[in-house]
């Protein structure tokens, strides 16, 4: 059973924050410690005559001390049909869908370059809160950047000006900070953790804007040259003992930002893939990496998805298509119904969450409890729209929300303080926390179904047989719900602005 000590920050600043956010006893890991990652066997059935089976339940909780926090055991008894007056989330184990390739974040410069300035004793911490399944939430999944990107405490790339030819590709930029950081991360996660690159920008003089930064495209004439860097990339952190799972081919490819980016149209990406990048991987013997189409907002997913998918010669190089949140930058709401779309017209290619966070940092709104909300609406949509996988952004940056070297200062779900060491763990950590530790690689998604609209949830069954419910109650009221399988209920108790994960 797990129960996670409570971190209280005085929001004048970081000097008086606590960092015991991690101690767990190993009595209180018994239940979750059963939940263990498998990326081979498929989900047990689940037998369905449930009557008397015990329900552990975790829970994250809004003026409360619970995060992550072992609150009740409760047991399915026979309730039969339920009244329209009795709330329930409605699961059935028969009905399964995608099979779950885990949940992560990213290991950027930014975050590695806070880790480096972190006492040991923090430094292990971290690692233990993100990637250890039993002292922690049991990250499997990460994403890293290919060269610079906006986090990074400057642009950079791994050839010198004008090598087309790339004689001079080296990452020894990243010896210094990313790459031991990613090694701990992957020895911490017991060599279990798939790892993507994304690039932000080619190098400048590939562009025809000659500049990393503010948009620009790849010019023609480079389009060999650029599919040359991402094998080279593989093989040289590969070298550096980090497996590459797999690549996106671009970073939010219809933005221009002030930091590093670069614009291509759908057709364009469609191209550099189908005549260059992919035949590029196969060539260099790396047919069996993960290929990420679009890495942007849902906005624009389904245009994306089917002008790249619905050509044969493209569509065999792409594992995926992957997606951002930052679609509501336009004053609208998450377009999560869009996620769902490609789904259903493209039931054959995965769908994986690639990036998401909350920006504008300011230190004053660290306890803000929408933070977690956010990710916790994300997710549960997310997955049952059909996503395989979920990336959060940064996974530690410091007391400024950096470093960020055109300084787009973002939230994290975990804050250093680097001039004191102290750590600040916001609720995001905690809601991210009720998926990745209870939903392990290899899962099933199976049909979960509120009858309230004040609930959200989801539900999975482990390669082991445990079942995992999350359900979300985003009002300012308790509620009180049966968990409803076959006839056989559990009554829970839902406090307010919380998440919890239901267990059995």
């Amino acid at each position: 059973m797990l129960k996670f000590s409570i971190m209280k920050m005085n929001r004048r600043g970081f000097l008086v924050a606590s960092s015991s956010a991690l101690v767990l006893t190993k009595s209180q890991l018994s239940s979750a410690a059963s939940v263990q990652p498998s990326e081979t066997s498929e989900p047990p059935k689940i037998e369905r005559k449930i009557e008397g089976r015990a329900v552990a339940v975790y829970t994250t909780a809004d003026n409360s001390n619970h995060r992550l926090a072992a609150t009740d055991t409760v047991a399915f008894k026979h309730l039969g049909q339920p009244l329209e007056t009795q709330i329930c989330v409605f699961v059935d184990t028969a009905k399964r869908f995608q099979t779950i390739l885990g949940v992560g974040g990213a290991l950027t410069d930014a975050s590695a370059e806070t880790f480096a300035k972190l006492p040991k004793a923090k430094q292990q911490e971290i690692l233990n809160a993100y990637f250890d399944v039993k002292k922690g939430i049991g990250y499997t999944l990460a994403r890293t950047n290919i060269h610079s990107c906006d986090f990074s405490s400057g642009s950079y790339t791994y050839v010198n000006e004008g090598d087309k030819e790339l004689q001079s590709f080296s990452v020894s930029h990243d010896k210094q900070f990313r790459i031991p950081f990613i090694k701990q991360a992957l020895a911490t996660a017991g060599g279990k953790l798939n790892i993507f690159g994304s690039p932000w920008s080619p190098p400048a003089f590939m562009k025809d804007n000659n500049n990393m930064l503010h948009g620009g495209k790849l010019k023609p004439e480079f389009y060999q040259s650029w599919a040359n860097y991402y094998p080279k990339f593989i093989k040289a952190y590969q070298k550096e003992g980090i497996p590459i799972w797999g690549i996106s081919i671009q970073n939010e490819p219809m933005a221009t930002q002030k930091w590093e980016s670069c614009i291509y149209s759908a057709e364009e990406e469609r191209d550099f893939l189908k005549k260059y990048l992919g035949p590029t991987m196969r060539k260099e013997g790396l047919g069996d990496k993960k290929i990420i189409a679009w890495d942007h907002n849902r906005d624009l997913i389904y245009q994306r998805a089917n002008t790249i998918l619905t050509d044969p010669q493209a569509a065999r190089f792409v594992w995926g298509i992957g997606y951002h949140w930052y679609e509501p930058w336009s004053g609208g709401e998450a377009m999560y119904d869009n996620v769902k779309l490609v789904h259903e017209s493209f039931p054959n290619k995965n769908l994986i969450f690639t990036e998401g966070c909350s920006d504008s940092f300011n230190a004053q709104k660290l306890n803000d409890w929408g933070l977690g909300e956010q990710y916790g609406r994300s997710m549960i949509n997310d997955f049952n729209g059909g996503a395989v996988g979920w990336t959060d952004w940064n996974i530690l940056l410091d007391e400024t929300g950096g470093p960020n070297h055109v300084k787009n200062f973002c939230f994290a779900p975990v804050h250093a303080d680097t001039k004191t060491g102290e750590l600040i763990y916001t609720n995001s950590y905690y809601y991210i926390g009720h998926f990745s530790k209870f939903v392990r690689p290899g899962a099933r998604r199976i049909a979960a179904s509120p009858s309230r609209s004040a609930l959200l949830s989801t539900a999975l069954v482990n390669p082991d047989g445990k079942v995992s419910v999350v359900v979300m109650n985003k009002t300012d009221q308790k509620i009180s719900y049966f968990l409803w399988l076959d006839g056989n209920a559990a009554e829970v108790t839902s406090l307010p602005h919380s998440i919890q994960t239901l267990v059995f």
